[in-house]
C-alpha cells in the first residue's frame, strides 16, 4: 500500500499540533483551528496495561528539587516494552522485511478517521471478531470508507481501563495469562477486505491486540503486516468520537528498527 498525499488541511493540522508551544501560541498563517482536539491516549504509568509476558512501564526519578543554584530541576529515566499502553504495531512486528517503526511514513500516520461502533456485539461476546459485514454495514449508513482512512473499532472495552481483569479477561501474568486472554479483535477476513478492497492507512481499537484475545496464530496481525498497514492498540476515548468527519494523527516515538512503540493519538474535530 502506498499512502496518498495528504490534504493541505491535514498537513496544517499536524503542523499546528507539532509547532504550537501552548494552546495560546500563535498558529501558522492560513491555519483554521479545529473545533476541538481530543486526546485518545492513555497516560503511561504504574497502572498501564501490558501484555502478560511483558514488563510494565517504569519511571525512575534521577533528580527532583532545588539545586545549589537556587532553581528547581527535574529529570527522569524510563523503560518500557514496545507493546503496551496506547501504542503502535509497526508492520515488521508480524511481517519479516516489512517497515520498522522509523520507516513508517508520517503520511501514513495521519488521515481521515472513522469509528465503527461494535459495542453491542462485543457486549454479547467478549471474544467477538469484527467482521467485514459489520464494516460494510457502516458503509451503507455513512458512505464508503475514505481513501487513506484510519479505521477505529469501538468495542466498548475502553471503559474497563485500567482494570486488567475486565479489560483483558485475566489478571494473570506470563504464559498462563496469555492462555486466558478474552477481548474483541478484528476478524482476519475483515482485515483482508480492508487491505485488498479499501486503501486504508491504519487500523486501531480499544483493546490490547488487533487479534482477539484467544488467538494463537495472530492471523489479523499477519495480514495487516504483510500489507505494511500498522495497528493502533489500547486507543482511549473512542466513545467520544463521531462515526466520521474528523482527522486522526498518531505520532509514535521514532525508534530505529522498532517493532512498535508508545504513540500519542489526537483526533481533530470540526
Amino acid at each position: 500500500m502506498h499512502p496518498r498525499k495528504l490534504r493541505p488541511a491535514v498537513v496544517l493540522a499536524a503542523l499546528s499540533l507539532l509547532s504550537c508551544r501552548s494552546p495560546e501560541a500563535a498558529a501558522p498563517s492560513g491555519w483554521r483551528e479545529p473545533g476541538r482536539i481530543l486526546d485518545l491516549t492513555h497516560p503511561f504509568g504504574e497502572e498501564t496495561i501490558y501484555w502478560p509476558t511483558a514488563e510494565g512501564f517504569r519511571l525512575r526519578v534521577d533528580a527532583r528539587g532545588q539545586t545549589e543554584g537556587g532553581y528547581h530541576y527535574e529529570a527522569n529515566s524510563f523503560s518500557t516494552a514496545e507493546h503496551g499502553g496506547t501504542h503502535i504495531d509497526a508492520p515488521v512486528h508480524f511481517g519479516e522485511g516489512k517497515r520498522t517503526l522509523d520507516e513508517v511514513p508520517l503520511e501514513q500516520l495521519m488521515g481521515p478517521g472513522i469509528v465503527v461502533d461494535v459495542r453491542e456485539a462485543c457486549e454479547r461476546d467478549r471474544d467477538h471478531r469484527v467482521t467485514a459485514e459489520e464494516l460494510q454495514a457502516w458503509e451503507r449508513e455513512h458512505g464508503r470508507i475514505p481513501e487513506g482512512a484510519i479505521v477505529l473499532l469501538d468495542t466498548g472495552f475502553g471503559r474497563f481501563w485500567p482494570d486488567r481483569a475486565r479489560y483483558m479477561g485475566t489478571e494473570k501474568r506470563g504464559p498462563e495469562g496469555v492462555r486466558e486472554l478474552h477481548f474483541p479483535g478484528l476478524d482476519p477476513a475483515a482485515a483482508h477486505w480492508l487491505v485488498s478492497e479499501r486503501s486504508i492507512h491504519a487500523v486501531g481499537l480499544d483493546t490490547p491486540s488487533i487479534d482477539h484475545g484467544p488467538s494463537l496464530s495472530f492471523e489479523t496481525h499477519r495480514i495487516l503486516s504483510a500489507a505494511n498497514v500498522p495497528s493502533l492498540e489500547n486507543v482511549a476515548r473512542l466513545e467520544l468520537l463521531p462515526p466520521s468527519g474528523f482527522t486522526l494523527i498518531a505520532l509514535p516515538m521514532k525508534i530505529r528498527g522498532g517493532s512498535g512503540g508508545p504513540v500519542r493519538i489526537a483526533a481533530l474535530l470540526p
